[in-house]
């Protein structure tokens, strides 16, 4: 089990949303290549990246942001957030990227991410952002008639990495993981699901180490870490000592 720090980026800047909300952000580091040197030194191996901005524009545009990044963490990185076509997926990860994720593209074609996944086999990951149960596109801007579980399915046996399922109900206001849904969505699926949204303190690490968690490849961490909500050694030391991969 995986806990992924996270660096949402806005104007270049390392911020968290409020349920999506990007005039409801929260400035926590201005400088985001050192956000990622201190989590790699407080022991995390993996670094989640969204380009906020990005996500609306259908484009990047922290770019610069996140190739200061790369340069700064030896960690692998993913990221997600405007990236629609093969050769902005190819683009990033010649780059450095170790994972691309894509969202808005997954609904509208979904056959260009069974493209990616076959050109760039296990690198390509899929993300799934929800309301009410409907996967919202555009940078969460807006809602499709799609059910998660329906999209899912569209990717088994494609080579996607891993799913990305976020309750945008629960993103950034320290609620809890949508615990019900993403280990319903984990049971529906062969691919590794990863949670994201809500994760608000250690009783929600705590809940990661349980039997029936364990079908997880992992789970996003955002507010809580920056808040300090969610002590890094602590953490770590939990899931570590619950078995498998503690960062």
């Amino acid at each position: 089990m995986r806990l992924y720090p996270a660096i949402d980026l806005k104007d270049g800047q390392c911020v968290r949303l409020k349920l999506g909300d990007m005039d409801e952000a929260t400035v926590y580091n201005t400088d985001p290549a050192a956000q990622a040197q201190s989590f790699e030194r407080q022991g995390f191996s993996w670094l989640h990246v969204v380009d906020l901005n990005g996500a609306f524009a259908g484009q990047s545009v922290n770019g610069a942001a996140v190739e200061s990044i790369l340069e700064a963490t030896s960690n692998p990185v993913q990221l997600g957030g405007g990236i629609r076509t093969l050769d902005h997926i190819e683009a990033w990860l010649d780059k450095g990227l170790a994972r691309v994720i894509l969202g808005t593209v997954a609904v509208r074609d979904p056959d260009l991410v069974r493209q990616a996944c076959r050109r760039f086999p296990g690198r390509i990951a899929v993300g799934i952002d929800a309301k009410g149960g409907k996967v919202a596109v555009e940078g969460w801007a807006e809602a499709s008639d799609l059910g998660v579980l329906e999209l899912a399915r569209k990717f088994e046996g494609a080579g996607v990495a891993a799913i990305i399922y976020t309750d945008i109900d629960r993103d950034g206001v320290l609620s809890g993981i949508n615990w019900e849904s993403t280990l319903a969505l984990a049971d529906a699926v062969a691919i590794p699901v990863i949670a994201s949204g809500g994760l608000a303190s250690m009783t929600d690490i705590v809940r990661m180490t349980m039997p029936d968690a364990a079908r997880l490849e992992g789970a996003i961490s955002g507010r809580a870490l920056y808040d300090g909500r969610i002590d890094p050694d602590e953490a770590l030391a939990l899931l570590r000592d619950a078995g498998g991969s503690s960062q």
